[in-house]
């Protein structure tokens, strides 16, 4: 606690008559400390104003003062301090004393001494004022002590509570981050089992497309050795009952081969005769046999936005697609709705095909829709929903496998009870050359005696071969794979070699490139109805490709157009 300063313990003294002032000093300078006489009242006003112990005043200094200014500062004062005064009375001036008392009491604080008055007095009066105002100096002291107190505990507080908004913002902004942080994580698992069931799915569809391929080789060899033998007997019989039963067998063998064309459009190992097509010829050509397909219960829409660019497609197995989507859509609803067709330039979802221009073919019915499970399988092979016999299951992976292979995608938009979409995204074609229809192929002059090479590991193709070609008189010798194929190359020398594709040991692809180092210059044909068309291309040059099940025209005049080239 701090001391009372010597200005703050000064004693003033106010009498005007006389030496009293500076006797009574004198007196009190000895026992109580500093004293002052001042010598007006205005003086006396100021030196309270500026700080003192106490003061002693005569009472007839008081006498016509305004006393207005000394109350204004003591109503001022602070709640600690009540100054105190020493007022000396003197009946020798002729005031009553009751008027004196009555005019100093509104003073406040106030000690009343008659004079004369002996030193003993006047000390003991004017300690006691000073001792009163040093207890108003210490409680002064310890509210200033509580009041620094009271505001280094309000300071701790708002430190305080600054350092709990402070943690509280940092946990807030941590947690946030901790949240954005689980969001992101939940955010990439999610995509990743995405990515997942997507690599999953086009594994899948991968496998399904690889095993779909070699049961359609091995399908097109027994329709190429039944649609053999079916022209064979058309061409020599002289029964005319034969002849029509084989042109029956022979049809059907055309059905067959649209079966596995259809498998290997899914498979995505045949090549398609992509051209620029228009759209709304695409529909034109569809819309009357749709029509007929669906029923009259069924209320169809065809509909291209323009402008609509062309697409890049194969028109034949653009128009088997939409067929056996009207016919799909018709079954999923019951005969009855309707059915719209629709085409324009859009630009496809994110992820489903590279940047580049397409063309959106939909088509969407109001039938009672797929759900999600149903619609992750439909674009398999052999899977339907229809009841046994309704359906074979290759009309939607036939359209997948079209879309994929012209360089676009399919993607099927669907809920229970909402109807189908199914989409064709199909690169736009803009400004390609159309080139001219090929006219199906009739039987050629046959050249006689021309000496052929036969290798085909499967014996019934094979032999199926060797009985045509020698029945337009050519010399034939063959070989069961390809290397008894080399050897009997070196030991018969032939004029041409027609091979397979896939046989044990080496590929025909192979095969050819062996030949043509022994043999250059020498014409061949490859035969297939499976085949990597990449590995195909790369060795096939001039050479022709000859795709299984062939029709016997279709062999003769490829053998005929192989030997022309070579006496060329």
């Amino acid at each position: 606690m701090q001391q009372a300063s010597p200005h703050e313990e000064r004693i003033l003294i106010l009498a005007p008559r006389g030496r009293d002032a500076e006797v009574m000093c004198s007196v009190l300078t000895r026992d109580s400390g500093r004293c002052e006489v001042v010598h007006s009242f205005a003086e006396l006003s100021a030196g309270i104003e500026h700080g003192a112990g106490s003061a002693i005043v005569a009472e007839e200094a008081l006498h016509g003062i305004d006393l207005a200014p000394l109350h204004a500062w003591l109503a001022r004062q602070e709640p600690w301090s009540d100054f105190p005064f020493v007022i000396l009375l003197a009946k020798a001036i002729g005031l009553p004393q009751e008027s004196a008392r009555g005019r100093v009491e509104e003073l406040g604080n106030i000690i009343l001494l008659e004079r004369p008055l002996n030193a003993q007095t006047l000390r003991s009066a004017a300690n006691s004022a000073l001792r009163a105002r040093r207890r108003q100096y210490q409680a002064r002291d310890l509210l200033a002590d509580r009041e620094r107190t009271a505001a280094s505990l309000q300071q701790s507080q708002h430190a305080l509570l600054s350092l709990n908004e402070t943690l509280e913002s940092r946990i807030e902004e941590r947690t946030r981050a901790l949240a954005q942080a689980n969001d992101r994580l939940m955010n990439e698992v999610i995509e990743r089992e995405r990515v997942q069931q997507a690599m999953v799915q086009f594994q899948k569809m991968e496998a399904i497309g690889r095993l779909t391929g070699g049961i359609a080789h091995d399908f097109n060899n027994l329709l190429n050795v039944v649609q053999g033998s079916m022209d064979l007997i058309l061409l020599l019989s002289k029964d005319e009952v034969a002849k029509g039963r084989a042109e029956i067998a022979r049809r059907a063998c055309q059905r067959g081969g649209k079966l596995t064309s259809q498998l290997l459009a899914f498979a995505r190992n045949q090549n398609l005769d992509l051209r620029q097509s228009e759209v709304e010829a695409l529909f034109d050509g569809v819309r009357e046999l749709v029509a007929t397909s669906v029923g009259s219960a069924i209320r169809l829409h065809f509909e291209v936005t323009q402008p609509c660019a062309s697409v890049l497609a194969d028109a034949n197995q653009m128009e088997m697609a939409l067929l056996n989507l009207a016919i799909n859509a018709r079954d999923a609803m019951d005969g009855h709705g309707e059915l719209s067709f629709h085409a324009g330039d859009a630009a496809p979802p994110d992820g489903l095909l590279p940047p580049g221009d397409y063309v959106r073919i939909a088509v969407t019915d109001s039938g009672q829709g797929m759900t999600p499970d149903v619609i992750a399988k439909v674009f398999e092979p052999f899977f339907t929903t229809k009841a046994v016999g309704k359906g074979t299951g290759l009309g939607l992976s036939q359209v997948y496998g079209m879309a994929r292979q012209s360089g676009g995608a399919a993607r099927i938009l669907s809920q229970p009870g909402a109807g189908t979409t199914v989409e064709i995204w199909l690169p736009a074609a803009r400004g390609l050359h159309e080139p001219e229809l090929a006219l199906p192929p009739a039987l050629p002059e046959v050249r006689q005696g021309a000496r052929i090479l036969i290798v085909e590991d499967d014996n019934f193709v094979r032999e199926s071969m060797v009985s045509s070609l020698e029945a337009f008189g050519h010399v034939v010798t063959q070989a069961p794979d390809g290397e008894a194929g080399l050897r009997e190359l070196h030991r018969a020398r032939p004029d041409l070699i027609i091979t397979d594709y896939l046989m044990p040991g080496i590929t025909g692809a192979e095969l050819m490139l062996r030949a043509r180092e022994v043999f250059p210059g020498i014409p061949m044909i490859i035969a297939t109805g499976y085949a990597d068309m990449h590995a195909i291309d790369e060795v096939l040059g001039n050479d022709i490709l000859l795709r299984k099940p062939f029709q016997l025209a279709e062999l003769a005049v490829s053998v005929e157009r192989a030997l022309e080239r070579a006496a060329q």
